[in-house]
């Protein structure tokens, strides 16, 4: 037994005595290195090349630390993450990363997004996927205008022409005739594309007669939910039992305040203005006739510019052809076509 640690302890001696010269050699070199520093200026002009090698010795081996005697661990640290800097500085320069997104691009997520205040990210995304527009959900998003929390309340004009099509106006103006007496003229007016739906001529105004024009003017699949109308005594329970058994609601405006009907209103001025300036009255008849004449001109003809400067029966766009004129109300008007 005794002969074979005496074995074992000779085998093991070049080792152990590798391993006590290492540690000696390295007392060493280390007191040696504590001489030289303190002969040395406080400030080392190391190169960038030490600097490196310093810092990838911490990144793999961070206790070694603990061994350096030139530089404080601080500094060493400092470097490393100054280093980290320039890296991402580099990657993030000009040039560099995705290519630019045209502005024709940004004022289209602009306008989308200004224009509907309702639609996230995904949804003006998906609009431009189909439009042919292949660009990251994450560019729309930073490209849509800013907005608040709350989404902003449609104005009225918006709130209007989405019920426009449920709403009609329908109003009397007094026409004299020729023999110093008056007839009463009714009309109604559709809001969805201001169209001149009925008219009706009378020199006795009565609720049952307005009741039977309303009737005569919607058939019951066309009535509007909303009928506009002022607080004119003629309108009385007669009128409001007819339209309410056809499903309309009766809405009179407020007392003294006709603009609160002005799309009526401005029917009736534009009828006075355009046609009933320029003609003298005879009759009951000849007033139906002529209000019969304006509104197919109204109707088909006539521009308006709350449709964009269309018919309210739209009109086609003609493009070839002679340009010639044709006469509608005796002469008062023209229409300009193609043949």
């Amino acid at each position: 037994m005794v002969e074979s640690l005496k074995l074992l302890a000779y085998a093991l001696r070049p080792r152990l005595k590798s391993r006590i010269r290492l540690e000696a050699e390295n007392l060493v070199l280390r007191q040696q290195l504590n001489i030289v520093i303190r002969k040395l200026p406080k400030r080392l002009n190391l190169r960038n090349s030490d600097r490196l090698l310093l810092v990838w010795l911490y990144r793999l081996f961070p206790s070694f630390l603990s061994a350096i005697r030139i530089v404080r661990p601080e500094t060493i640290i400092r470097w490393h993450r100054r280093g980290f800097r320039a890296y991402w500085r580099w990657k993030s320069r000009p040039g560099a990363g995705r290519p630019a997104l045209d502005s024709e691009i940004r004022d289209l997520i602009r306008q989308m997004s200004t224009a509907n205040p309702l639609w996230s990210a995904p949804r003006v995304h998906g609009e431009l996927l189909m439009l042919g527009i292949d660009v990251a959900q994450s560019t729309v998003a930073k490209y849509m205008v800013p907005r608040s929390q709350r989404p902003p309340s449609q104005s009225w004009k918006t709130f209007l022409h989405n019920h426009a099509a449920g709403i009609a106006s329908i109003d009397l103006f007094v026409v004299p005739t020729a023999f110093f007496k008056l007839l009463y003229a009714m009309v109604i007016l559709g809001h969805e594309r201001r169209r001149l739906i009925g008219f009706g001529v009378t020199a006795h105004p009565s609720a049952e007669w307005i009741g039977r024009q309303v009737t005569e003017a919607f058939p019951r699949d066309e009535a509007p939910r909303y009928l506009i109308r002022d607080r004119d005594a003629k309108f009385g329970p007669a009128y409001t039992r007819r339209i309410r058994a056809m499903g309309i609601r009766d809405r009179p405006t407020a007392a003294r305040s006709p603009w609160q009907n002005g799309h009526v209103e401005r029917l009736i001025g534009s009828i006075r203005r355009e046609c009933m300036d320029h003609t003298v009255v005879f009759s009951e008849a000849h007033l139906h006739r002529i209000l019969r004449s304006y509104a197919a001109y109204y109707n088909q003809v006539r521009t308006h510019l709350s449709l964009s400067k269309d018919a309210p029966l739209a009109r086609s766009v003609q493009r070839i052809g002679q340009i010639t004129a044709v006469p509608l109300l005796g002469g008062i008007h023209h229409q300009y076509v193609r043949i």
